[in-house]
């Protein structure tokens, strides 16, 4: 009969060498990315790489708002201009106030084309920002940018042509409002021409602005 071998006894826990942890960082990064590219697609309804013209560009549309000074437009008010449109708030503590900077340096850096581009920032926080909270908000950035607002409804509206996700989020005895962030950009018809992400840079925003001016 033969022996059994003496049992050891519990074995010690197996350690993650530096290889398997690179290993593991890389899928959770990998994981991240992907989610946040389904959560644009959700939000956007376009892909982050869709060229200018794409069928996946299905963004855009009437709208009726009012600018700063009060008076009352709309979307066929600014027909025969190509649009910058970026939505965000004026409480906005560093992507709006960062991003609408960019497109100011951005339009400087254009030269004689700037004045065929008519940018437009839309509120996602109609109950702070009333048309004079707007006019004075963009004359921070210079005289370019247009400010407009609205009822709920109509922003409510705009931003669903738009795919724009928007949400408050209360803060203390106040709130902030979480807000998806792509400048779009339209064609003099109306058309959806292509979008900017708010990091871009204002060098690469003049860039792709001379670009797609150019393809018409």
């Amino acid at each position: 009969m033969t022996a059994s071998p003496p049992d050891p006894g519990p074995r010690p826990p197996s350690r993650v060498g530096p290889r398997q942890l690179a290993v593991v960082a890389l899928l959770s990064a990998l994981l991240v990315v992907a989610a946040a590219l389904l959560s644009f697609r959700t939000i956007s309804g376009v892909w982050p790489w869709a060229p200018a013209g794409s069928s996946q560009q299905a963004f855009g549309g009437p709208f009726a708002l009012v600018d700063g000074s009060g008076r009352a437009v709309t979307d066929r008010t600014f027909r025969g201009k190509w649009l910058m449109v970026f939505f965000g708030y004026t409480h906005c503590p560093d992507v709006c106030p960062t991003t609408l900077s960019d497109i100011a340096q951005a339009l400087d850096q254009l030269g004689s084309l700037a004045s065929q581009v008519q940018p437009l920032f839309v509120t996602v926080d109609p109950e702070r920002d009333d048309p004079a909270t707007m006019r004075d908000y963009t004359a921070a950035f210079g005289t370019r940018i247009l400010g407009l607002t609205g009822t709920p409804e109509q922003i409510a509206a705009i931003a669903k042509a738009y795919h724009v996700y928007y949400a408050k989020h209360p803060e203390g005895t106040g709130y902030s409002m979480d807000h998806s962030a792509i400048v779009y950009v339209m064609r003099p018809d109306g058309s959806p021409a292509g979008f900017l992400t708010p990091d871009s840079g204002a060098a690469v925003i003049a860039d792709r602005l001379k670009s797609i001016l150019a393809k018409g």
